[in-house]
């Protein structure tokens, strides 16, 4: 269970994915999926965060996540929760020039990160970090928002048809409606 050269014990998540409880059962699928953002094998993590909770698993592998600053579930900054275009902009980064486009060019830049991570030459230490912004000390979540966890709506219950009352796995309530009510991953 080896994936550049160190063993993978624990992801690479923020403390709201991680749930309240601090005894949490994991499991671990080496090699399970590929990256959402490259193509690379990864090592799949599932747990549940909390009594009521739906499982979470990682997304996109622990290169890509280093890579970005992100969590490797959400894909929110992990420090300030935040989505990464975002933070950004409050920093004046473009990350579109950090990482390749193409798909060998990519697979040689996450191998050659991976390699100066094994050597010990993060990229936090050869540049430093970052200063704290005062847009992103305004934006910043303080506290986990652990409500995200919670088990989707039952679609069935929305349309008056759910039979399964107490023993369905889907929250029983009525869904809220606004601009920002449908939110995907793919547009963080």
């Amino acid at each position: 269970m080896q994936m550049g050269g160190s063993v993978l014990i624990f992801p690479i998540i923020c403390e709201s994915c991680l749930g309240g409880n601090p005894y949490v059962r994991m499991t671990r699928a080496g090699y399970d999926k590929k990256c959402k953002i490259c193509p690379r094998p990864f090592t799949v993590f599932r747990w549940r965060p909390g009594r009521g909770a739906r499982f979470k698993k990682t997304e996109i592998c622990q290169t890509c996540c280093k890579l970005n600053n992100v969590c490797q579930v959400c894909l929110l900054d992990p420090e300030s929760g935040l989505p990464v275009q975002v933070r950004d902009t409050a920093l004046s980064i473009n990350s579109n020039d950090a990482i390749p486009k193409s798909d060998v060019n990519r697979e040689y830049f996450a191998e050659e990160h991976d390699r100066r991570a094994r050597a010990g030459l993060d990229y936090e230490s050869s540049y430093g970090k970052v200063r704290p912004n005062d847009t992103i000390m305004k934006l910043q979540r303080t506290t986990p928002y652990y409500k995200r966890n919670r088990a989707h709506i039952c679609s069935f219950y929305v349309r008056g048809e759910c039979t399964r009352g107490a023993e369905c796995p889907y929250r029983h309530e009525m869904p809220e409606t606004g601009e920002l009510s449908r939110q995907n991953i793919k547009d963080r």
